[in-house]
């Protein structure tokens, strides 16, 4: 990505690096199948405070959970197998699919356009479009934590671009038999985007 210094925003407050970091976390996941490393850090993770039974930290625990018993192979091949497929993969992680009514709809194109006047751009060699589902999760953590945009324009991003998209992918996901750590991905995504709409709704 290639950012536009913000220097004049406003530092992050502690609760909106903690969503950038759980935007990250899930980006990464949907981006590659988790490595040891990876696993055994989300599996070591802080708790929940002990008085949050929320949804959100219950689906967070079920993911640290589901790391401690995984295996970076059988990972590799469940990603490779849902995201990435023979040919076609068997949940595409494309969000732009999950949006597009009509032939002549250019979800794509008006992502990138979105992108450009934010200042962000695709790495040279990634070969993942923009509406990647990793992709869009990221932009969300640059928005939050690098660029220090406003919530206004951290809602509008994510209410044009990311929730509806991604609560479709989610379903599909949530659908497919052959989703068994992904699963617990998906429902720990899904939640966050509702949390998150419901935090915007209130601006």
């Amino acid at each position: 990505m290639a950012e536009t210094p913000l220097d004049s925003a406003p530092p992050v407050a502690p609760e909106d690096l903690a969503r950038a970091d759980l935007y990250g976390v899930l980006a990464r996941l949907y981006y590659a199948a988790p490595d040891a490393q990876l696993l055994a850090a989300l599996a070591n993770a802080p708790d929940p405070p002990a008085s949050d039974n929320s949804p959100l930290a219950e689906a967070w625990q079920a993911l640290r959970a589901a790391c401690r018993s995984a295996f970076p192979v059988m990972l590799e091949n469940e990603h490779t197998r849902l995201f990435v497929g023979t040919g076609k993969a068997e949940v595409t992680p494309y969000l732009s699919k999950y949006v597009l009514r009509h032939q002549a709809d250019t979800p794509l194109a008006d992502v990138r356009e979105a992108l450009r006047q934010l200042g962000i751009a695709r790495r040279e060699g990634v070969g993942e479009y923009e509406d990647h589902v990793a992709g869009m999760l990221e932009t969300m953590r640059f928005l939050i934590a690098v660029q220090r945009r406003s919530l206004e324009e951290q809602r509008d991003f994510f209410e044009r671009y990311v929730h509806d998209a991604s609560v479709a992918f989610c379903s599909a996901l949530s659908d497919s038999e052959h989703a068994f750590f992904y699963k617990v991905v998906a429902r720990l995504t899904r939640i966050f985007m509702d949390v998150e709409k419901n935090a915007f709704s209130m601006l």
